[in-house]
């Protein structure tokens, strides 16, 4: 379980310091600002390419089952999967793909200016993949030593990674951000915050 844990964390600062914008200047002084065409893109595969090695200690690491959900009692666990996969898509959507995916950096080194997006999902929450993608791996059915100790870790990784993430848009998009941050809840829908939002957008 140990090891597990560790690996994820390893991943997780490794991926935290690539996505920093210090990680980013680094690389520019590095590869000259040609490395701006590439860089989410190399950055994306990275990222999943080194979780592979997370993934096969979980399954060389012994395992044994903690609980089983029995049907009909996993089926509302099911149902919020689900819903949790169609939420992970409609963001990735909302989140302009390509740029995302690092694919429309690709014919130019100039580096196109961040834009704050507020809609959609992100008027719910500031982070809706996060909140998507913890609330599927929290609702399996089965849960096993190992899948808890990834699921702690992935945990542990995407709040603090949300916190880092938020200092760097704080820097990208200052007052506009703020205003957004006390508007709008980090995780869960509805808990603080949309009050505000609405009375700011005349609603």
């Amino acid at each position: 379980m140990l090891w597990i844990v560790l690996s994820v964390l390893l991943w997780g600062l490794l991926h935290s310091l690539l996505a920093s914008l210090k990680g980013k200047e680094l690389a520019r002084q590095v590869f000259g600002m040609r490395v701006n065409r590439v860089y989410r893109l190399a950055y994306n595969v990275f990222a999943g390419v080194s979780f592979l090695p997370v993934l096969a200690v979980m399954f060389l690491v012994s395992d044994h089952p903690l609980y089983i959900v029995p049907f009909p009692w996993s089926g509302p666990m099911i149902l919020g999967e689900f819903l949790a996969v169609i939420v992970l898509i409609a963001g990735f959507f909302q989140s302009r793909p390509l740029e995302f995916l690092g694919i429309s950096q690709l014919g130019s080194s100039i580096e196109e200016p961040a834009r704050l997006t507020t809609g959609g999902l992100f008027h719910y929450v500031r982070h809706p993949l996060y909140s998507a993608g913890l609330a599927f791996i929290w609702l399996m059915p089965l849960m096993t030593v190992n899948v808890l100790a990834i699921n702690i870790a992935l945990t542990v990784y995407v709040i603090t990674g949300a916190y880092f993430e938020e200092r760097k848009l704080r820097r990208e998009f200052g007052q506009d951000y703020a205003n957004y941050m006390a508007a709008t809840p980090m995780f869960i829908p509805f808990l603080k915050g949309n009050k505000s939002r609405r009375e700011s957008s005349g609603l």
